[in-house]
């Protein structure tokens, strides 16, 4: 027999015959066409469905999530200032008695002091204090009217040139005499809004001032005694 014929074929030709594997397609990338369509067309290999974060609905979900937390806080909230409202009078104005207050003034004997009398039970005072200080002293005495409208009594022995500017500001002027009980009283202006009564005595000022109707201003100097 022919050496030649029973040797084996050639080294390279046997690793010729070896077909390399194929690298795996990347994701995103188009398969070859024999991985493809049947029609040999490109498709693309997918990503992985549950590694893309639904964005918008995440968003929907965390305005929703804010919405029920601000709810939960607020409607206790509203549950107890409507029962405090309701039942307990705590959107009512706090109502204090001023006679204490005026009978320290009057032992004071800085000046005349007067009290309002005869007021109906709808004026509520909301304030009285009495201080004393180098210029002079002051009761001052706050009120509601039946309309809801704050004035302020003032009675001091601090001179007028002193007091007025401090109550009425600087641009305060007066605007003319008017007769109460007896007494010739001056219309004042004061702040934006606000009318004034000042009724000027030898040893005292007197103010009534507040954003309200003159003749409410007006019962409170003629109810002065």
């Amino acid at each position: 027999m022919n050496s030649a014929q029973s040797a084996g074929p050639a080294p390279d030709d046997r690793l010729s015959d070896v077909a390399a594997p194929a690298d795996p397609p990347r994701t995103g990338e188009p398969a070859s066409p024999a991985e493809g369509a049947p029609d040999g067309s490109e498709r693309l290999v997918e990503p992985d469905a549950e590694q893309v974060v639904p964005t918008a609905i995440r968003s929907q979900r965390s305005t929703k999530d804010i919405v029920i937390s601000l709810l939960v806080l607020l409607v206790p909230i509203a549950l107890v200032l409507g029962f405090g409202r309701v039942f307990l009078g705590a959107d009512q104005p706090t109502v204090v008695d001023p006679a204490p207050v005026i009978q320290q003034a009057r032992a004071a004997n800085a000046f005349p002091v007067s009290e309002p009398t005869g007021l109906a039970d709808e004026w509520r005072t909301v304030r009285a204090d009495f201080t004393r200080g180098d210029s002079g002293a002051s009761l001052r005495i706050g009120y509601l009217s039946p309309d809801d409208g704050g004035l302020q009594l003032v009675q001091s022995n601090i001179p007028a040139e002193k007091l007025l500017p401090a109550e009425l500001t600087e641009s305060g002027r007066p605007q003319g005499a008017t007769e109460l009980g007896g007494r010739s009283w001056q219309r004042y202006t004061a702040r934006p809004g606000e009318l004034a009564l000042v009724l000027l005595e030898p040893d005292r000022t007197v103010v009534v001032v507040g954003r309200v109707p003159e003749a409410d201003l007006r019962q409170i100097a003629l109810s002065l005694r």
